[in-house]
């Protein structure tokens, strides 16, 4: 526990914060049903979401070098806490899309803030654990404020108010700490064609898993709980999900390891994509295994992302690790940018169960695309590989990559 108590402050705004993150997910959708507000215009806001958290992750390195860590952090925290206030004063589409661009830039920038603070307070001897602790707080909060949508109606003010109050406290911690701040950040330059010269398929598949997991945290309590809005059902399907995701990441990860990660992303992909038609089949004819489909869905789906990072990474040179990692992380915000705009317009025309049919269409297209290169290009030897939990580091977000270049300094390659 040693490792962990230079940043417990830290921790304990992370837990409020995301618990904050986590009810706001699966409220907005659901009461954007009750005001009647169109799938097209859900959609929309899970765009502008996924547009301000480009703008936050690129944003965010500025804000730390002329600020530091810590006001960084409370400023980010009264710009977030404000927005779920705003989306009750102002109900309409252009209201409610400005207002999730705002969220989504101020979430991405403290994202970047709590992730580089936990690196920077980290050995390569602790990494590993403090990021276990990191991704436990993360799962377990996160699917803890998903099921708070059951405490109250979504047509009262009652949840907005409380999501509002987490995000708020959350900066207590960080205010209060007498720990010294981490160094600013460094600025990375994104360069999509260097990217894609070092590995298409990783630049391909996480622009793909933009399009369908940007549409699914935009769009998955519209499926769940069809034309009525259910509070229970939304927040019980979205939790599943989430946990299956966490719960997938290591084997799949760890199988990643022993084989050409490019064959577990196939696998990965058409088991989505298999999954993506079961839970058509079970929201419509067998019900009471929708929540076990949906944990296999996101056990499938969530860890392709972090499989690209990691074939990404064998492929480059540890220099180019900063790069890759935070132009894959713009890359995927790019898709998952446009993915809610198109399955908000099947959805609009088919109804609720085309969400699935986009997820699937898209995996679909993933594992084609990565077999297509699996015939052309072989595989990248074990020894210059690195393990599948250091690029799990590097998949979370944009601050990530900055840890990567540290790591060099550290432990050099000598093959490089």
């Amino acid at each position: 526990m040693k490792p962990i108590v230079p940043i417990l402050a830290l921790l304990l705004s992370v837990a409020i914060l995301l618990t904050g993150q986590g009810l706001q997910s699966v409220l907005l959708p659901v009461r954007a049903q009750i005001e009647d507000l169109s799938t097209l215009i859900i959609g929309a806001m899970g765009s502008a979401y996924f547009l301000g958290f480009a703008v936050g992750c690129v944003m965010c390195p500025y804000l730390v070098k002329r600020v530091g860590h810590i006001r960084g952090f409370v400023t980010m925290t009264a710009v977030a806490s404000a927005a779920p206030l705003v989306h009750l004063m102002w109900i309409s589409p252009l209201g409610w899309i400005l207002t999730r661009s705002i969220t989504g830039m101020s979430f991405a920038a403290l994202y970047v803030i709590i992730e580089s603070w936990l690196n920077d307070r980290s050995t390569n001897e602790s990494r590993g654990f403090v990021l276990s602790v990191y991704m436990v707080i993360n799962l377990t909060v996160i699917t803890a404020g998903q099921l708070m949508l059951m405490l109250s109606e979504p047509a009262d003010f009652h949840l907005f108010a409380l999501a509002s109050i987490l995000v708020s406290i959350a900066a207590i911690p960080v205010a209060l700490t007498r720990e010294a701040q981490p160094p600013p950040l460094e600025v990375v330059r994104f360069h999509p064609m260097r990217i894609i010269s070092i590995s298409p398929v990783a630049f391909v598949t996480c622009a793909g898993i933009g399009l369908a997991n940007g549409s699914w945290w935009a769009l998955g309590p519209v499926f769940a709980s069809g034309e009525q809005p259910d509070a229970t059902l939304t927040a019980i399907f979205m939790s599943a999900c989430v946990i299956g995701g966490a719960i997938g990441q290591w084997p799949l990860g760890r199988i990643s390891d022993r084989m050409d990660r490019r064959r577990v992303i196939i696998g990965a992909a058409l088991l989505a994509a298999l999954t993506g038609l079961a839970l058509l089949h079970a929201k419509t004819h067998v019900p009471h295994l929708l929540y076990a489909v949906s944990a296999l869905w996101g056990a499938a789906a969530f860890p392709i992302y972090a499989l690209a990072v990691a074939h990404a990474n064998d492929a480059a040179r540890r220099e180019e690790l900063v790069e890759v990692s935070s132009g894959l992380l713009l890359t995927y915000a790019a898709g998952a940018v446009v993915g809610p705009v198109i399955a908000s317009s099947f959805m609009q025309t088919f109804g609720p169960g085309a969400l699935f049919v986009h997820t699937t269409v898209v995996h679909l297209g993933l594992a084609g695309f990565t077999l297509a290169w699996l015939r052309r290009k072989p595989a990248i030897p074990f020894e210059d590989r690195a393990p599948f939990a250091e690029s799990l580091q590097s998949a979370k977000t944009f601050s990530t990559a900055f840890d990567s270049a540290r790591l060099v300094e550290e432990t050099p390659d000598p093959k490089r």
